[in-house]
This record gives C-alpha cells, sequence and structure tokens, in this order.
C-alpha cells in the first residue's frame, strides 16, 4: 500500500537504504533473510552433521542463504502466468526423485523430510496451476516466496555441503542475471523456454496493425 517502483532490484533498495530511505524492497529483503535464517536454524539436525559449532553456524548461514535467495528467485519468475510453477516442478521434480530413490548410509531421515519438504510445496503448486495458467489467480509475492522458500528448504535438508554451495551460487548468478537481463525476454527469443512457457496458457494474441495515414 505504501510502496512504490522508484526503487527496483537489490541494488536500488539496498542503495535506497544506505541514503536512509527504507523501500518496501528493503522491507522484503530483511523479512525474508531473517526468515530464512531462522528456517535453517530451526531444521539444522547436529545429528545429521556432526561438526563443532563453528562449522554449525557456517552451515546454517549457508542454508539460510539458500532458503532466501531461493524464495526470491521464486518469485523473480512470477511475471506471467504458470511461470514461477513451472519453474518449481523442473527444479523440484530431480530433488524429490532423488530423495525418494536414494538412501545414504546413516542418514535416512534427511530422505524422508527432504521428500516430505519438496511434495508438499509441488503439490500445492501443482493444484494452483489450472488457476494460475487460466489467469483467474496467481501467486503473487507470499505464494511465489513461500514456494521457492519451501523448495530451498527441501535442498537444505537433503544436499550436502557442496551441493548446497553449487544452488547458492546458482541462485546468486541468476539473481544478479536479472538485475541486467529481463528474464522473459530470454525465454521468448529461445524457442524451447518459450514453448514450455506457453505450455498451457491461452495464445497471446498479436499486436494490431499499425496502418499509415493516407497522405
Amino acid at each position: 500500500m505504501l510502496g512504490t517502483t522508484a526503487s527496483k532490484g537489490f541494488k536500488g533498495h539496498l542503495t535506497a537504504l544506505a541514503r536512509g530511505e527504507v523501500t518496501s524492497g528493503a522491507i522484503k529483503i530483511i523479512g525474508i533473510g531473517a526468515t530464512g535464517l531462522a528456517a535453517a536454524a530451526l531444521a539444522h539436525d547436529p545429528a545429521a552433521r556432526p561438526a563443532g559449532a563453528a562449522a554449525g553456524a557456517m552451515d546454517t548461514l549457508l542454508d539460510g542463504a539458500v532458503i532466501a535467495g531461493s524464495a526470491n528467485l521464486a518469485n523473480l519468475f512470477d511475471l506471467r502466468p504458470g511461470r514461477a510453477i513451472k519453474v518449481a516442478f523442473l527444479a523440484g521434480t530431480p530433488l524429490l526423485a532423488v530423495s525418494l530413490a536414494t538412501r545414504p548410509t546413516g542418514v535416512p531421515a534427511r530422505n524422508t523430510t527432504a521428500a516430505v519438504l519438496t511434495a508438499i510445496p509441488l503439490g500445492a503448486a501443482a493444484a494452483l496451476l489450472p488457476e494460475d495458467l487460466g489467469e483467474r489467480a496467481m501467486l503473487g509475492d507470499a505464494g511465489a516466496n513461500a514456494l521457492g522458500a519451501l523448495l530451498g528448504l527441501a535442498a537444505t535438508v537433503r544436499l550436502g555441503r557442496t551441493g548446497r554451495l553449487a544452488v547458492l551460487g546458482t541462485v546468486a548468478a541468476l539473481t544478479a542475471a536479472s538485475e541486467k537481463v529481463s528474464f522473459t525476454k530470454v525465454i521468448a527469443a529461445n524457442p524451447v523456454l518459450n514453448r514450455i512457457d506457453m505450455l498451457g496458457r491461452r495464445a497471446v494474441p498479436p499486436p494490431p496493425a499499425v496502418v499509415s495515414p493516407t497522405p
């Protein structure tokens, strides 16, 4: 209700915050970051990752960054009907499959937890997909952030430190790219990505023809 579009992206909101202006985007950055860190702390299982206090703290910070970054990235894709949900399925389905198929020695509970944490948001997303594609409803900031955060949480539970670092690097790279590049333009320019993006959506009408005035 009070936010404006004067500042956009991480750079814009953090720059505004540096000069003392608290934007709605800055509140989201702080809020999502704090929520991600809290979720990582609550989900941290010292028995599954035996390590010292310092290593445990680093794992919590890493997991918090993965959860918060995934939440934000999912929201960046929520610009067209069904797009964020499709991205969630592309990212979450392999994680669910691996969690169900493998049984690492000593930590089978992590696989079960990761499978449940992945299945819940994907199931909710699948239920919402027809409404989203039909343009009768949309995820919005709250829905897209929640979807990305839950998948990020599932990844932190299932993956080792190397895997989590890889996820964080990918999320950070895509987030940084979004500051300079339009995901929508990239998708539209790629035939495969555009076909996936348009799957289930109603056709976009062609632009009206421009008629030159008669001299």
